[in-house]
């Protein structure tokens, strides 16, 4: 009996389908605001991916200086 009492709290069809609206606008704020944090973190990884590489290509250069030397 508690089993179903708890599951009748978070189902809840309404009657009035009016009542999806404010729901449905809040989930394509929150999925736009998802999107636009995904890019901004590929773009900054991307940047941090090209700074890793011209360091790891200084320092070859580097290490094969010192040998030569």
């Amino acid at each position: 009996m508690f089993h179903s009492l708890v599951l009748s709290l978070f189902l809840y069809f309404p009657e009035d389908k009016s009542e999806y609206v404010p729901a449905v606008i809040s989930l394509i704020i929150f999925m736009a605001g998802a999107l636009v944090a995904m890019r901004i973190i590929v773009k900054i990884s991307k940047r941090d991916e090209q700074k890793a590489k011209q360091l790891e290509e200084q320092l070859k250069k580097s290490q094969t200086e010192q040998k030569n030397s």
